[in-house]
């Protein structure tokens, strides 16, 4: 079972959705998709919301290996995202010499503000976290009492982890950023981190047709 865990915010629910269902349309594996959703974590995750933080789970997503029991491997992506290739492809990734495998974007944003005016923030291994294949065992110091009080720069710059040599490469096509990342044919997982064809501002961005296409896919209820 291919387990994938997807951050949640009550602003994108579309983006949640058509998510899951990509990821599931194209999937020659059993896939166990769930939300990382703050309503569903009370008891575990207690932290206030940071002023610099732009979506419900830039945090909570570090409870992955926490929710899979630091057992096997688990994958955790952003909602803002569609998957155009099949979920066995990034799970056949597995490398067993590292704790967490991500794309190891260098990324610098220049804007200060990103979807509904969110801050856009600029730091040292910007958007690695954004996808994350998990070796659950060993991010055991990922915890609830460490998720909640680690800094934000802690969390995402992978500071929970002895040394960088734990954190695997990805390849690019899996953590494509729209509007950053020069357009290419392979893309697998496209990233609309600035804004997704869900918001009127950005309707025609890059990759807007195909999200469209999955929404589609996703509400048709006829018969072929």
């Amino acid at each position: 079972m291919i387990r994938v865990f997807i951050g949640f915010d009550r602003r994108e629910v579309a983006a949640y959705n058509v998510l899951a269902h990509s990821i599931q349309a194209r999937a020659s594996q059993p896939v166990a998709i769930a939300p990382i959703m703050l309503s569903q974590l009370h008891d575990i995750f207690q932290r206030e919301r940071h002023p610099l933080q732009s979506t419900d789970f830039s945090f909570s997503r570090f409870l992955t290996p926490f929710l899979s029991g630091f057992e096997g491997w688990s994958i955790f992506m952003d909602c803002d995202m569609l998957l155009q290739a099949d979920i066995a492809q990034l799970w056949a990734l597995r490398d067993e010499r590292y704790a967490v495998m991500v794309v190891k974007h260098e990324h610098t944003p220049t804007e200060t503000r990103k979807f509904l005016n969110e801050p856009q923030s600029a730091y040292a291994k910007k958007n690695w976290s954004s996808v994350m294949l998990f070796n659950n065992a060993k991010c055991q110091t990922l915890t609830p009492a460490y998720v909640n009080t680690a800094t934000g720069l802690e969390l995402h710059q992978f500071k929970w982890l002895d040394h960088d040599e734990l954190i695997g490469a990805l390849p690019p096509q899996w953590n494509h950023l729209v509007g950053y990342d020069k357009p290419r044919s392979d893309a697998a997982l496209v990233h609309y981190t600035l804004g997704g064809p869900y918001f009127a501002e950005y309707a025609q961005c890059e990759y807007a047709k195909e999200w469209l296409r999955e929404r589609d896919a996703m509400l048709y209820a006829g018969i072929d």
